[in-house]
C-alpha cells in the first residue's frame, strides 16, 4: 500500500509587509578617513560617491543592530515577534562561527521556536534572504518571516589599507515577509562565479591568527604578539578593478533577468535599489538598464557607505521614508559581492 505524505497547501503570493533600519550614531567623514590613508575628500567622492559612513561603537554588536532594525520592521508590518515563523540573518561579520546570530535575535524578539539561521552571501545576502523567506511563506512552512541584513564591517577592516576599508560602514536593515492575495515578490535570480573567489576576500584565516598567537605565546615575545594581532587578524581586501568590471558589465544583465522573470519592463518600476557598492557602478547600471526618469534610484551610499548585506534594505528604507508616494509600487533590487555572488528580485514596496 502506498502511503501519501501530508504537504501544506501552497500560498499563492507573498509580499514585503514592513521595513526597519538601524544606523549607528558614530559618523566617519572623509577627512577622518584621510588620517588613515593617503587620500582626499575630493578623490573619495569622485571615485565612490561616499561622503560619510556609519560605524558602530565597540559595545554595539551585530545582533544589537539587527534587533533595532527588526523591531521597527515588526512595528511597520503590524505584527509581533511571537508571530514570526522564521528569522533569517544575512551577515558576514557575526563574530561567532556558531551559534547563529539569527537564533539569538529570535530569542530577543520572542520568536521562539521560530526557525532561525544565518546566510553568508556577503553583499547579496539580503536578496538571498528574501528569496528564502518568499519560499518559506509560499510553501506554508512559515506565515511570517523576518529577514535582516546586518554588518559590523568595522571589526574586519584595517583602517590603513586603501582597497576597501574607506568604503565600508556598519548598519542593519530588516523586512517582514508574509502572505498576500496577489504576488508581491517575483522569482529570485541567484547565482555565483567562484572563479573570482579571491576578488573580495579576507587576507588571512582565523586558523592563521590562532597559530600566530600560539607562536608568540611560546616565545613570550611582546613584539611578536603585537605583530600576530596586527598581521594575522583577518581583514577585508579587494581587487577593485576586477570587481568594478564584473559589477558593471555582468550585473545589469542579471538585473534584466529579474525584470524578465517578473514579467515586467523597466517602465513598470517606481524604484531601483542596487547594492550600495560604488556610485559609479550604480550610475552605469542605470544607463545599461535604460531606466526611465521616473524610476527613483537608491543612492544611500553617499551617507552610509557600503554596508554589504545591510545596504539594500537601508537604501530602500530611506527611499520610502523620503518618498512615501512610492509605497505600493514595484522596485527592482540587486545585491552582488564577495564570492562572487549575486541575487535579485522585484518586490512591491510596502
Amino acid at each position: 500500500m502506498t502511503v501519501t505524505l501530508n504537504q501544506p497547501a501552497a500560498i499563492a503570493g507573498t509580499r514585503v509587509m514592513g521595513l526597519g533600519a538601524y544606523r549607528p550614531e558614530l559618523v566617519i567623514d572623509n577627512e577622518q578617513i584621510c588620517q588613515w590613508i593617503d587620500s582626499s575628500d575630493e578623490w573619495i567622492q569622485q571615485r565612490t560617491g561616499i561622503k560619510t559612513r556609519h560605524r558602530a561603537p565597540e559595545h554595539v554588536s551585530v545582533v544589537d543592530m539587527a534587533e533595532g532594525a527588526a523591531r521597527e520592521a515588526l512595528e511597520h508590518a503590524g505584527i509581533s515577534g511571537e508571530e514570526l515563523g522564521g528569522v533569517i540573518v544575512a551577515t558576514v561579520t557575526h563574530p561567532f562561527a556558531t551559534p547563529s546570530a539569527a537564533a539569538d535575535l529570535a530569542h530577543r524578539l520572542g520568536a521562539t521556536p521560530a526557525a532561525a539561521f544565518d546566510i553568508s552571501a556577503a553583499c547579496a545576502g539580503y536578496c538571498y534572504g528574501i528569496g528564502q523567506a518568499d519560499a518559506m511563506v509560499r510553501s506554508g512552512l512559515s506565515r511570517y518571516v523576518l529577514v535582516v541584513g546586518v554588518e559590523k564591517l568595522s571589526d574586519f577592516i584595517d583602517n590603513h589599507e586603501r582597497t576597501i576599508s574607506f568604503l565600508l560602514g556598519d548598519g542593519a536593515g530588516a523586512a517582514i515577509i508574509g502572505p498576500s492575495e496577489t504576488p508581491g515578490i517575483s522569482p529570485s535570480i541567484l547565482g555565483s562565479n567562484g572563479e573570482k573567489w579571491e576578488a573580495v576576500a579576507m587576507d588571512s584565516t582565523l586558523l592563521n591568527f590562532r597559530d600566530a598567537l600560539a607562536r608568540a605565546r611560546e616565545t613570550q615575545d611582546a613584539t611578536e604578539l603585537l605583530n600576530a594581532e596586527n598581521r594575522y587578524w583577518p581583514t577585508l581586501r579587494q581587487d577593485g578593478p576586477t570587481v568594478f568590471r564584473w559589477a558593471v558589465w555582468e550585473m545589469a544583465k542579471v538585473a534584466q533577468q529579474a525584470l524578465d522573470a517578473a514579467g515586467i519592463t523597466a517602465d513598470d518600476l517606481v524604484a531601483f535599489v542596487p547594492h550600495q557598492a560604488n556610485i559609479r557602478i550604480i550610475d552605469e547600471m542605470v544607463k545599461q538598464l535604460k531606466l526611465p526618469e521616473h524610476v527613483m534610484v537608491g543612492r544611500d551610499i553617499v551617507d552610509a557607505g557600503n554596508t554589504s548585506a545591510a545596504s539594500i534594505p537601508l537604501a530602500m528604507h530611506r527611499l520610502l521614508k523620503e518618498n512615501p508616494e512610492l509605497s505600493g509600487g514595484l522596485a527592482l533590487q540587486i545585491g552582488f559581492g564577495a564570492g562572487l555572488v549575486y541575487g535579485t528580485q522585484v518586490i512591491r514596496l510596502p
